[in-house]
Formats: structure tokens, C-alpha cells, sequence
């Protein structure tokens, strides 16, 4: 019997399909035989406690020019999938909890759903990882302007950035001397109403910001480490990072296996661990990205080592 998955994103038509993580996971899915529908965000509902979606049936190809087609709409109970992935990608906002609401109505009538609803309202990525404070710099959240200062006064260099973005967006590296420190400190935080985080510089970003998959709990032997344009502190691949694909070393395995066993017990099947020099930074598990990078240059099947974690778990 033929198997289906639903996929929760962002629109199709505005991804860049050479580097686009989602598009090679369903091009996996594919051509395992599995039966593709596709949803957006707001096309999730639920019918008095049935969770349901417009949905349409989707074909993928690894084409620039053309690399989908749809079906017609179709109104359908999630329950009628066997899987679902949710790759909508940040901002982490109310919508965003509403809809893991609706999927987790879905996971109670038996549907898979990766990564697993109440684990993505649970674990904030950036401060999932305080969770394993042997891996983590030096570090404060808070909305308050006093503490943030003195952080940084014991620092002396520090990276200030919200809880809830993504990309790169609104990251800055400020020192004690930095005459916009309270502008940008009240900008953050909406003059002290929104808590955010700030952490220790780490020099190290000059080699990269390095991405590390993990799947199933296990790592992928080589990440892609993200390299900062010239003039930035931000290695994201989104503002101009340049992506170098490396071999794990020792530390970068150790991190791994620290994290590795917390995220396979949490249903978490696909994640992204950012490690700066010898340090955890952050936890992606929203909509983890890298893959592709990381597979054009080392021929490692990433899409189909996370098919076997699904199609084991069925």
C-alpha cells in the first residue's frame, strides 16, 4: 500500500531548490514511493477535535527551472497521512505554537510527526542548548537592560541576539565601549519587555560557524562550517556566509554525542547543532537546513539515512 506524507512549509514557489533542505527531503520521499501532499501554515485546522488541512498532492523534481507541480485542492483529517513534516520555518510565534497544537492532534491518531510537536514548543533553539551547559559559552537571558550590561562588563566582547529569529537577523557583537550598546540593547528587548540572549564572542567564528546534522541522534561525519563575509560576524549561508564542508573533529564529536541521546528520546529526528570553536550555540530543530551542502560535495545520503529512521519508526 502506498504511503503518504504531508508536508507542512513555506511556499514552494519562493525556495532556492539547489540548496533547499525540504525539497531534497521530499525528492527522497519520492523516490521511495511515498505519495506527497503539501501544506502551508494557515491551510491547518481543526474540525470540532478532527485536525484536518487543505491539502494538495505534490510532485517534485530536482529541476532550477521547474521543480514542482500540484494537484487539486483536497480537503482531508491529517489522520489519513502517515507522516508528517514540519519544515515551516521560523519566526517561533503564537501561530507557530497553534499549529503544533493541531499536529499534535494529529500524532494522537497515530500520525508520525517529525520533529515532534511538543518538543518543538518545548526546546526554544537558542536556548535549547543550556540544557548542556558542559558545551555552552558563557551566557545570560534576560530583558533586563542592567544585567545584560554587567554580562558584558565580565566579557568584554558579547553577541546579543532575539530568541526567536532566524538567518542571522538581528545578531549584533558589542563591546563596552560601543556607543550604540543601549540603543541596541532597548531595541532587542522593547525597552525591557522581551527577553533575549547574550553571549560570550567567540574569535573563533573567523572558521566558521559549523552545522553538524544530526539524525535519529546520530551525527553526519561531516558539517558544513559556515564562513563570515568579510566585514561580518555572521556566518549564515542566508546573508552571504560562505559554506566550506569539513570532517567532525574530536570536540565536534563529543558536543554530538552529549546532545545525541536527548534528541532521539524527545522524537526529535532532524536537527542542526551550531558549534562555534568549542562551543554548542545552538540547537536547530524547526526546519534544519545544510543538508544539501553537505551531500552535493561528500555523495552521503542525508535524505534517505532520515527516511530509514521514518520508515523504521512505521
Amino acid at each position: 500500500m502506498t504511503k503518504t506524507i504531508g508536508v507542512v512549509m513555506d511556499s514552494i514557489e519562493s525556495i532556492t531548490p539547489y540548496k533547499d533542505t525540504t525539497l531534497l527531503l521530499l525528492l527522497t520521499a519520492q523516490t521511495r514511493g511515498w505519495k506527497i501532499m503539501y501544506m502551508e501554515q494557515n491551510d491547518l485546522y481543526l474540525n470540532n477535535n478532527i485536525p484536518s488541512a487543505s491539502m494538495v498532492e505534490l510532485k517534485v523534481q530536482d529541476d532550477e527551472a521547474k521543480w514542482f507541480s500540484k494537484g487539486d485542492i483536497e480537503f482531508q483529517p491529517l489522520s489519513n497521512l502517515n507522516v508528517i513534516l514540519m519544515r515551516k520555518d521560523p519566526p517561533f510565534n503564537i501561530e507557530y505554537i497553534y499549529t503544533t497544537y493541531i499536529l499534535e492532534a494529529a500524532e494522537k491518531l497515530g500520525v508520525t510527526v517529525i520533529n515532534k510537536p511538543q518538543s518543538l514548543r518545548d526546546y526554544n533553539e537558542k536556548i535549547f542548548s543550556t540544557l548542556f551547559p558542559q558545551c555552552i559559552p558563557p551566557l545570560i537571558v534576560s530583558s533586563h537592560s542592567g544585567k545584560i550590561k554587567k554580562f558584558l562588563s565580565t566579557q568584554g566582547e558579547i553577541i546579543l541576539k532575539p530568541l526567536d529569529g532566524m538567518g542571522g537577523s538581528s545578531i549584533f557583537k558589542v563591546g563596552n565601549s560601543d556607543p550604540n550598546l543601549n540603543v541596541i540593547i532597548e531595541t532587542l528587548t522593547c525597552k525591557g519587555t522581551k527577553t533575549i540572549m547574550a553571549q560570550k564572542f567567540i574569535p573563533d567564528i573567523i572558521k566558521g560557524d559549523k552545522r553538524i546534522l544530526m539524525i535519529g541522534g546520530e551525527p553526519i561525519p561531516y558539517c558544513l562550517a559556515r564562513i563570515p563575509p568579510k566585514g561580518d560576524i555572521r556566518g549564515n549561508l542566508a546573508i552571504g556566509g560562505k559554506g566550506i564542508v569539513q570532517e567532525l573533529n574530536d570536540r565536534d564529536l563529543w558536543i554530538a554525542n552529549q546532545v545525541g541521546g536527548f534528541l532521539k528520546e524527545k522524537g526529535i529526528a532532524l536537527a542542526g547543532l551550531d558549534v562555534i570553536g568549542s562551543y554548542l550555540t545552538e540547537i536547530n530543530i524547526t526546519s534544519p537546513t545544510c543538508v544539501r551542502e553537505i551531500e552535493r560535495e561528500k555523495s552521503i545520503d542525508i535524505g534517505g539515512k532520515l527516511f530509514d529512521v521514518i520508515e523504521r519508526s512505521l
